[in-house]
């Protein structure tokens, strides 16, 4: 009995207490890094079944050349939505060589109908060349420019929007986006995470970073907190939102 009650006032001592605390936040803040380890040992995308042989060589020249394209697990999420929604009419902010699009066309169960909208010069004749090499010219329409500018000639619904341009830029496009959005559209914004930097303070990035990281922020916000939308954070590849009207 004596020494169950020494053990409990030991274990009530404020140095063990606070001990205690630091021990589970460092085991918490341990989890997540852990969780990406496994997912690595493993090799979770080795689950994945793969795209069609012109998409693959897209994805290997876009590695090659260090064009950022969408991660495998994005790619297989964009694949599911695709099979539930069955969008007749899309519309991508940020085309860079055409990856996405091209996924987009090729596996969407429903014929449609492909805008995509892309500023970098250098890699517009690329796009165009690769929707040309995939046969989907005639189902992709490229619009060059600055999207802020070239969404105000759009004219909606659309069925489904992905956005996967400049990340500060977001929430510039965002009354554009929703304006062009269809009753029962969905919309996809991708990399919002920023590999985690936008849940931290904005002392901890780096001052080139501060800005897209403030935009983010207030981009997350402004999807979670809106009135006009329901809105879904996930940890898909570089973290995405889903968002539909209510």
């Amino acid at each position: 009995m004596k020494n169950e009650q020494e053990k409990t006032e030991w274990m009530q001592k404020p140095v063990v207490v606070w001990l205690g605390a630091m021990l589970c936040c460092f085991l918490w803040g341990s989890a997540f890094p852990c969780i990406k380890i496994g997912y690595k040992l493993w090799d979770i995308n080795s689950l994945d079944t793969g795209n069609t042989a012109m998409l693959d060589q897209i994805e290997r020249e876009a590695t090659a050349d260090y064009v950022p394209i969408i991660r495998k697990e994005m790619q297989s999420f964009l694949k599911f939505l695709l099979a539930m929604k069955k969008p007749a009419r899309i519309l991508e902010v940020g085309t860079a060589v055409g990856f996405s699009a091209i996924l987009m066309a090729e596996y969407d169960p429903v014929p449609c109908q492909i805008t995509t909208i892309e500023n970098y010069e250098k890699r517009i004749p690329i796009a165009r060349e690769n929707f040309k090499r995939a046969g989907k010219e005639a189902q992709i329409a490229l619009l060059e420019g600055d999207a802020a500018e070239v969404l105000k000639t759009l004219e909606g619904p659309y069925d489904f929007i992905f956005m996967d341009a400049a990340k500060g830029q977001y929430i510039h496009f965002l009354p554009e986006i929703l304006r062009l959005l269809a009753r029962d559209g969905v919309l996809v914004s991708d990399n919002v995470l920023q590999d985690g930097d936008v849940i931290e303070s904005r002392f901890a990035v780096t001052r080139r970073n501060r800005t897209i990281h403030k935009r983010m922020r207030e981009y997350l916000y402004t999807l979670t907190h809106s009135e006009e939308l329901v809105t879904a954070v996930l940890p898909v590849g570089d973290g995405i939102t889903l968002s539909t009207r209510r």
